[in-house]
């Protein structure tokens, strides 16, 4: 039976009620009290306190102040007037059971209420969030293709400019070898001249010598001594077969410094790539360029994920592997977002996926194989396969064994197995 606190003191003014109620040996906090229009009540096991008030009062701004084993009501009344006592006095107990019950009923609507709104203004914040995302995300969008543009324009006045400077330059070139041509054409002629005028006999009409005649010619003079030689030019010169070998390259490094197995992994890797992305989907009609590279999609996944919008990410993350299928922290995330969408059999898969890619196991990839252990253990668990998940959680200890959160939940699964083995 409850101890019913009869002890309290209360005063009032036109508007409000000012009420202290002794408590001294127990402890209050604020779920130990329950307050409506008409109804008051401080339930601290084993007493109880219950008031019925004489009118109602304004119970969003009534107050209420604990400390030194003491609780003080400030009751605000909804109509300013004087009451002739702190509760009803002549109630019986069909009214007080009925107040009673209507006040509890109320107060559960008005949470109902307060939940409802609570939902409401954070599907808001959701909403806000993710246009305030999709916001700066245009507007980043936007600003690398006014960049791409700048650098566009620019390098197009470069490449008009430097063409300019070539055809001035070639018409320069041009100029030079036509006046060096012209001058040579007129050292020719002046050299030609010069061997005529050395070769010419004069015919002079006073000389009394004769010429002889020259043979096969009766009765005819010739007007020359001798015949002209011909200029000796030098032979061309003989033709020959240079013979080049160029080393069979792609990478710029020279063979000493190479690792041949390594560059034709990653020469592989890429043709598979390239292969993928030219590939006949319907999917990448209508994307962006950047939308088809997979690092982008991983980005994008991991900022919806970050929002709580599982399903977006995974779709994200989906396009990627159909990108680029040896990417493991891609199948990592999808296991995250199918644990949050209760898809445990996905994130099985997706998991040990990422554990294939991880190889070998270097220091380098220990976080990422931790994770992928953590979570298919995860996964075996929320599927009651509790052996299953013992081993990837001793497995992610055994590469991280100061992770105190991992040794700890591997505990629990230890007790949960010990306590099936016992009930069997």
């Amino acid at each position: 039976m409850p101890v019913w606190l009869r002890e309290y003191s209360w005063r009032q003014t036109g508007s409000a009620v000012y009420l202290m109620l002794p408590l001294r040996g127990v402890r209050v906090t604020s779920a130990n009290i329950f307050c409506t229009e008409q109804y008051l009540k401080v339930s601290i096991p084993p007493f109880l306190f219950e008031a019925i008030l004489y009118a109602p009062i304004d119970d969003t701004n009534s107050t209420a102040k604990i400390g030194n084993g003491i609780i003080f009501f400030t009751l605000y009344k909804k109509e300013v007037a004087m009451w002739d006592s702190l509760t009803l006095a002549n109630a019986n107990k069909e009214q007080l059971q009925y107040l009673r019950e209507n006040a509890v009923l109320k107060a559960h609507e008005k949470a109902k209420e307060e939940t409802e709104e609570k939902k409401i203004t954070k599907q808001e914040h959701k909403k806000y969030a993710l246009e305030a995302t999709m916001k700066l995300e245009e507007a980043e969008r936007k600003r690398i293709e006014d960049l791409k543009e700048k650098e566009r324009q620019k390098v197009t006045k470069e490449l008009e400019l430097w063409k300019k400077q070539q055809n001035d330059a070639e018409k320069q070139k041009r100029v030079q070898k036509e006046g060096e041509l012209h001058q040579e054409v007129e050292q020719l002629k002046e050299k030609k001249n010069e061997k005529m005028n050395k070769t010419r006999i004069p015919n002079e009409g006073t000389s009394k010598t004769r010429l002889k005649p020259t043979k096969g010619c009766h009765g005819s003079y010739s007007m020359f001594s001798q015949n002209l030689k011909e200029e000796q030019l030098p032979a061309p010169r003989s033709a020959a077969t240079i013979k080049i070998n160029f080393t069979s390259r792609v990478f710029p490094t020279a063979l000493r410094e190479s690792r041949i197995a390594e560059e034709e992994e990653w020469l592989r890797k890429q043709r598979e790539a390239r292969r993928t992305i030219s590939a006949d989907l319907s999917e990448l009609e209508d994307l962006k360029e950047e939308e088809k590279n997979p690092d982008w999609l991983k980005d994008k996944g991991n900022k919806m994920f970050a929002t709580g919008n599982y399903l977006a990410a995974v779709n994200a993350y989906n396009l990627a592997v159909r990108l680029n299928s040896k990417l493991p922290l891609l199948y990592l995330n999808r296991a995250a977002c199918h644990l949050k969408l209760r898809n445990l059999h996905k994130a099985i898969e997706d998991s040990s996926k990422a554990l294939e890619l991880l190889t070998p196991p270097v220091p380098d990839n220990e976080n990422a194989r931790v994770k992928a252990y953590v979570r298919r253990g995860t996964a075996f668990c929320q599927l009651e396969l509790y052996t299953e998940g013992l081993q990837d959680y001793e497995a992610a200890l055994k590469i991280d064994p100061k992770n105190k959160s991992i040794e700890k939940d591997a505990e629990k699964i230890r007790h949960l197995i010990q306590g099936k083995t016992q009930d069997s």
